[in-house]
């Protein structure tokens, strides 16, 4: 080997230089240094950080199969930090009444404000107090794949039985980008995919998933398009959970669809087990479409937070942007209860209609 004279580059630093295309036309600096003209390629080669241990693995098979996944909310303390009482309490509501997965801190459980640290904490959590009676999927996707990426490790390092991933958004990419993205995070264990354009502004084709569909850790896709976009994939054979509740009745019982993941489930899981389980029931659909209007005439998960805490459920605190509903609808509110029956909702205490003064908004936590 040539001597580098006052190069600082020491040996161990040389061994991971790439070297030149073949093909390439190669230059040769004053230095002595061999550089060629073109952008070296670096091929992904990632490695993700796995275990043998068997404990909470869990097959694409597993995964691919839960009928009712609960979006679950995240309660917090009047300082903004967790409340992981409620939070457990939640959870065990969950449980008792049939749902059989939960993603955790995803769009309704407010990921997007929380710290990656809080984030994979809670997780490692739900894991951890009910990893043993239900799936946990970790909402550890990221507009950045390199943010992306590293959380997913950590999701499953702490445990979690599969991981959902939105495509990046605001920045948004190419379709071969979306096909990039999801190919760099696919490898480390089952995985969804989640598909709402009208949060990403952007919708990933049918043609990005049905090439992610190829891979072995593709546990199928969470989509918010509509039931013809549902019925497309599930004629080819790929799994697929409404994102919508005031479609999923007849997304799974019409369309093909395996269930939903669904926001309604964290008031009424008794009732949403029901409509994925029971069969073909309009009657029952019909009689929760005023509960899932009323959650959704403002962007999700404003309507649940307000719902979870005249239940008594949850500390009436929000995390800032997000501020309760105003008087009238809470008032709205108590009536779809009383319409459905108060023994069909979370919680045992009396629904009651909370003044604005009762709210707690947080905006440094």
């Amino acid at each position: 080997m040539a001597s580098l004279g006052n190069c600082s580059l020491c040996s161990a630093e040389l061994a991971f230089q790439v070297p030149p295309p073949s093909n390439s036309k190669i230059h040769k600096r004053k230095n002595g240094r061999w550089i060629s003209p073109q952008a070296a390629i670096i091929p992904n080669f990632h490695l993700p950080m796995q275990s043998l241990e068997v404990k909470n693995r869990t097959s694409v098979d597993e995964i691919n199969k839960l009928r009712l996944i609960t979006a679950i909310k995240t309660p917090y303390l009047p300082d903004g930090r967790f409340d992981l009482e409620a939070y457990d309490a939640l959870m065990h509501m969950q449980i008792v009444n049939g749902s059989e997965g939960v993603i955790v801190g995803g769009t309704t459980g407010e990921g997007h404000l929380m710290s990656w640290d809080e984030h994979i904490m809670l997780i490692g959590h739900t894991v951890n107090c009910f990893g043993g009676s239900i799936k946990v999927i970790g909402n550890t996707g990221s507009n950045s794949t390199r943010e992306a990426i590293h959380a997913t490790e950590q999701g499953f390092a702490v445990g979690m039985h599969a991981a959902l991933h939105i495509n990046p958004y605001y920045g948004k990419t190419s379709q071969e980008g979306l096909i990039s993205h999801f190919e760099a995070v696919l490898s480390m264990g089952p995985t969804i995919i989640y598909n709402v354009p009208t949060r990403t502004g952007q919708d990933i084709p049918p043609h990005v998933i049905h090439s992610l569909a190829q891979n072995i850790n593709m546990a199928g896709v969470k989509e918010c398009v509509g039931n013809d976009r549902i019925k497309d994939y599930t004629d080819n054979g790929i799994v697929i959970w409404s994102g919508n509740d005031d479609e999923s009745h007849d997304a799974r019982w019409l369309y093909g669809a395996t269930g939903v993941i669904s926001v309604t489930s964290n008031l009424v899981p008794g009732l949403m087990h029901e409509l994925m389980f029971g069969g073909k029931n309009a009657s029952l659909n019909s009689k929760l479409m005023p509960l899932i209007e009323w959650l959704f005439r403002e962007p999700n998960p404003i309507g649940l937070n307000t719902a979870l805490a005249q239940l008594g459920v949850v500390r009436p605190v929000f995390r800032l942007p997000y501020v309760p509903l105003p008087l009238a609808r809470r008032v709205e509110f108590v009536n779809i209860v009383k319409d459905l029956g108060r023994e069909n909702f979370v919680g045992e205490k009396d629904v009651q209609i909370l003044d604005d003064d009762d709210f707690v908004l947080v905006g440094r936590y």
